[in-house]
């Protein structure tokens, strides 16, 4: 994998990719969730490196894409994505989003219709307004104060174990926020504007229709939130295929990889 870095006018975004060592005629983006970083998708860009066209991201604001101004929407991510991968040429990729990521992609989804391949979305749920309460809503939007209060061992305690249910999961989300063990405010700061973020992107209603081949995966133990009630409702309004991981939570891809590679690499030769 090669890094590079994209510049936009509120900070550089660092990804990684394997486009010039292999050559395929699938493309996988891997979008992590908020607050986490490329590594996140380790087990996957280890296992389909070598088979397909990669691509991984530290989202603005996260880990190596640092220093970035936090004033940009959802959409604006969507964008900014878009633009590199029209700067490797990536033509129709296929968008793995784990939680915040699945977010994001469905806002590529929304405002670049036709582009995408396929869309799978990892213990993530809809953009749709009329899955979320407005409680729910008012609640992203005061997210911050209640990380910047929050003790940071305690912090550290619950991000890592309340994500997963494995030893490599929970170590490696430890790994990845030990990234701001000496800023917590930064983490905060992070933290909120996603949240703030995705509840605008929520009030703004959109379609945000999936018009593409797509896939559900949630980790049976998943604690995020309300992310399996979401995933159930998403499941049977839509009828988009999902798969319930067992030993797995919100990061199911790190507690279970080999099953989750399993459903991707199916979900990738079928489209």
């Amino acid at each position: 994998m090669t890094e590079k870095v994209h510049r936009t006018p509120c900070g550089k975004i660092h990804y990684w990719t394997n486009k010039e060592q292999v050559k395929s005629k699938y493309t996988l983006v891997f979008l992590p969730g908020l607050t986490a970083d490329h590594r996140l998708f380790d087990k996957q860009t280890e296992y389909f490196g070598s088979k397909y066209t990669v691509l991984v991201w530290d989202a603005p604001g996260h880990a190596s894409s640092y220093p970035f101004e936090l004033t940009f929407s959802l959409m604006d991510k969507a964008g900014w994505l878009n633009e590199i991968l029209e700067k490797e040429g990536m033509d129709k990729p296929i968008i793995i989003g784990q939680s915040m990521g699945g977010y994001v992609g469905q806002a590529f989804i929304e405002r670049f219709p036709g582009k995408l391949k396929g869309f799978i979305s990892i213990d993530s749920a809809p953009l749709q307004r009329q899955y979320v309460t407005g409680m729910e809503i008012w609640l992203l939007k005061r997210m911050e104060p209640v990380y910047r209060y929050y003790p940071w061992k305690l912090l550290l305690k619950s991000g890592s174990n309340g994500c997963a249910v494995s030893v490599y999961g929970r170590k490696l989300m430890r790994d990845i926020m030990m990234v701001y063990d000496k800023d917590k405010e930064r983490y905060a700061k992070l933290a909120g504007h996603g949240f703030w973020m995705l509840a605008d992107a929520m009030e703004a209603d959109l379609p945000y229709k999936i018009a593409c081949p797509a896939l559900l995966i949630c980790g049976k133990h998943d604690q995020a939130g309300s992310t399996k009630r979401y995933n159930k409702a998403w499941h049977k309004k839509t009828g988009i295929p999902i798969k319930w991981i067992d030993n797995a939570g919100h990061n199911s891809n790190t507690d279970m990889p080999e099953l989750v590679n399993s459903f991707i690499e199916r979900f990738v030769e079928m489209v």
